[in-house]
């Protein structure tokens, strides 16, 4: 008895190890994805997650969590996140303050952005920050945000799609077709806006929107794969027996061979990054397979159907740690390369798990999982023949000193023979030790953006991850292992020995239930109107005090009722728990009340929406679950009121927290836009009850006289 009890627990220990180091392995493995720097126009500078220096950003560049981008005066650029692209117009401070498989979190200090989303998964996170609110993108669409110089109000313009402002302890949805301008980090000063007609930047964006979404290349490649678009004005693609769907690059030299033209970085956690120096070098770089057909170079996609996996290079290394490299001033410590063909299996040089081994492999060639697994495993893996090593010109070398620098490569190259390369061993890893130019780039110094900018602090409802660790705290450590970058348990234990310009950042803790912001109608008043762009518009808080029904948001909290510690945390039912009833659309948005009208009315906010999975519009349903049912783990929120014009603020009445009264029924014609929750209007005020019986009587008492009229007219 005892020796069983004894074997248990030594199963139930051995379990416990095991299922610890699986889930180390797996918060080991890398993100899936970057972003890129897809487009530059203009002077756009860029400084390393880690680091105080600004140099000129190049294209092409894999940008990870806390990378730095600032767009000068003039000057526009797009970074691409899967199927997502966001564009910096002029005098733009712009930070990654997350970026993994799930979250994308960017900071926006001061300036422009325009974005646009076509997919969003269910549980995928897209929050904008900025010094008055997070912006959380809920649908596919499109969107423009807008930070003043000083960074005092943000303005919000949802072109199509839906999004939640959060500030403290407030929560407000946006919808499409709405623009509201925010100052304060409270979400209590706030200005509707009419949307504004299309400028100039918002028609560039527009037409790289067209530009993805009419690429010939979308035939071929999953739309989540970064950098398809690009393939369409440099190359063709044909059908090849054997490998299916290939590209072929034009304009390219006659010796051109692929990872020829650019440099390589170094790029944490991947380590030795490509970094190609044509406008369509990205896709081609980090995804699919390369294959030489009579002297021409074609790309090999992955499967269609598969979730793109980024690689830093889908390259193989020659030569190893002794590898040497003859050129005029005597041999030099090299570094060759060759791009993989298809069949072939990536390597990475970072420790992963086995599915991550397999999922970056199947995604981008078509490959047997048992070879996967053996090359994982390192079974029977020393005598792989690579077809793409014996092609001419296909292993570029250069010296290590280039390579480390990031120098450009195609400068720098160094022939080798066939005799070297079939005796140089092909090997994971370039066992060169990143030096500080592989972090910057050899580009040169550029614009550094305001130092207020830099430091300013913004509202964050995500909590990002904490600061990458300077390179130079880090760089003894990885000189001790050349080639290899450092797991999360080295970095942990690495102290940053500079001090740096980290993030300043607010997490808030908004209301648990986001308030819907009603429609404006259709006369905004000239004060209302949206300013030219860059003008500032002041905010008039004694004007807000008693919002206009129909021109501002139709609910908002005040100071007084603004919780000063966060609420606790009500879980959510899902939509799709309570059907929601028929309801038709309404005709008309509701008017503006009388001047002097009542407009204390209850208003229920509305039940959480499943977001759209395709950029195709869905049509909104109004959910509003029998105000007799509640989920037995919910309470009912808070009701905020809207109190008359001419009610001070101080004496607005308050529903109690924890009594919800009984709402009267709304009628059709007073209805809020679709995908708001019904609102009475409230220049329709309701009748007394006792009223009402006593009109339904004298109706009653009316009609029995006539009646008895007319039978006296038919009797006589």
């Amino acid at each position: 008895m005892i020796s069983t009890i004894r074997c248990n627990r030594i199963i139930v220990l051995l379990f416990g190890i095991t299922s610890i180091s699986a889930s180390g392995i797996v918060l080991a493995d890398p993100p899936t994805r970057v972003a890129r720097l897809g487009y530059a126009g203009g002077a756009v500078s860029y400084s390393p997650a880690g680091e105080n220096d600004w140099v000129a950003a190049p294209l092409n560049l894999p940008l990870i969590t806390g990378d730095r981008l600032w767009a000068d005066s003039g000057a526009q650029d797009e970074l691409q996140i899967g199927s997502a692209a966001i564009r910096m117009g002029g005098n733009t401070s712009m930070t990654i303050l997350n970026l993994d498989d799930r979250v994308a979190q960017l900071q926006l200090s001061q300036g422009t952005l325009n974005v646009h989303v076509r997919r969003l998964g269910r549980d995928e996170v897209f929050e904008i920050d900025t010094p008055n609110l997070a912006f959380s993108l809920l649908e596919p669409g499109d969107y423009r945000i807008d930070v003043d110089p000083d960074g005092n109000a943000t303005t919000l313009a949802v072109r199509r799609g839906q999004g939640e402002a959060d500030g403290e302890g407030a929560a407000y949805m946006v919808e499409a077709g709405q623009s509201y301008r925010f100052a304060g980090a409270g979400l209590r000063d706030y200005q509707y806006q009419a949307l504004p007609p299309a400028d100039e930047f918002d028609r560039w964006s527009a037409e790289r929107d067209r530009r993805v979404e009419n690429s010939a290349s979308a035939r071929y490649v999953s739309r989540d794969m970064i950098g398809y678009e690009d393939l369409d004005d440099h190359g063709s693609w044909r059908t090849v027996s054997g490998y299916g769907n290939v590209w072929m690059p034009s304009h390219v030299a006659a010796d051109w061979a692929p990872y020829r033209d650019g440099h390589w970085a170094w790029v944490d956690p991947w380590g030795w990054t490509w970094v190609d120096d044509a406008p369509w070098g990205f896709a081609v770089s980090h995804y699919g397979r390369w294959v030489n057909m009579n002297n021409n170079w074609g790309w090999v996609p992955g499967p269609i159907a598969a979730r793109p996996v980024y690689a830093p290079a889908l390259v193989a290394f020659v030569g190893g740690s002794g590898f040497h490299l003859a050129i005029s001033g005597g041999n030099v410590a090299g570094v060759a390369w060759f791009p993989l063909g298809p069949q072939d299996v990536y390597r990475p040089s970072y420790k992963v798990s086995l599915n991550y081994f397999a999922n970056i492999n199947t995604s981008s060639t078509t490959v047997n999982r048992t070879n996967i697994t053996n090359v994982y495993n390192n079974i029977n893996v020393t005598n792989i023949t690579y077809i793409n090593r014996t092609v001419p010109g296909a292993v570029v070398a250069v010296p290590a000193t280039a390579f480390s620098r990031s120098q450009p490569v195609s400068k720098s190259a160094v022939s080798l023979t066939k005799d070297e390369i079939g005796k140089a061993p092909v090997v994971t890893v370039a066992a060169v030790a990143p030096v500080a130019a592989s972090v910057k780039g050899a580009s040169a110094p550029a614009h550094t953006p305001p130092a207020v900018a830099l430091m300013r602090a913004v509202v964050v409802k995500t909590a990002p991850p904490a600061a990458p660790v300077p390179f130079t705290s880090r760089q003894a450590a990885m000189a001790a292992n050349p080639g290899r970058p450092l797991d999360t348990a080295a970095l942990a234990n690495i102290k940053p020995a500079v001090s740096l310009q980290t993030p300043q950042i607010k997490l808030v803790h908004p209301a648990p239930v986001p308030v819907p912001m009603s429609k404006a109608p259709a006369s905004v008043p000239a004060s209302k109107a949206m300013p030219a762009a860059g003008a500032v518009m002041p905010l008039n808080k004694q004007e807000h005090a008693a919002p206009a029904v129909g021109s501002e948001p139709h609910l908002r909290q005040s100071a007084v009722e603004a919780p000063q510690k966060p609420a606790l945390a009500i879980p959510l039912v899902p939509a799709q728990a309570v059907k929601p009833p028929e309801r038709p659309a309404p005709a008309h948005p509701p008017e503006a009340p009388p001047k002097n009208a009542d407009v204390s009315t209850k208003v229920v906010p509305s039940a959480p929406r499943v977001r759209a999975a395709e950029s195709e519009p869905l049509p909104h349903q109004v959910i509003k679950p029998p105000e007799s049912v509640l989920p037995e783990h919910a309470v009912p929120p808070r009701q905020p009121m809207l109190a008359p014009a001419s009610t001070p603020k101080e004496a607005q009445p308050r529903e109690p927290l924890h009594e919800p009264k009984d709402l009267p029924a709304p009628s059709p014609q007073t209805r809020g836009p679709v995908g708001t929750p019904a609102v009475a209007h409230p220049s329709a005020a309701p009748v007394p009850k006792q009223d009402a019986v006593k009109h339904e009587e004298q109706r009653a008492g009316k009609g029995g006289e006539k009646k008895a009229e007319e039978d006296r007219q038919r009797k006589d």
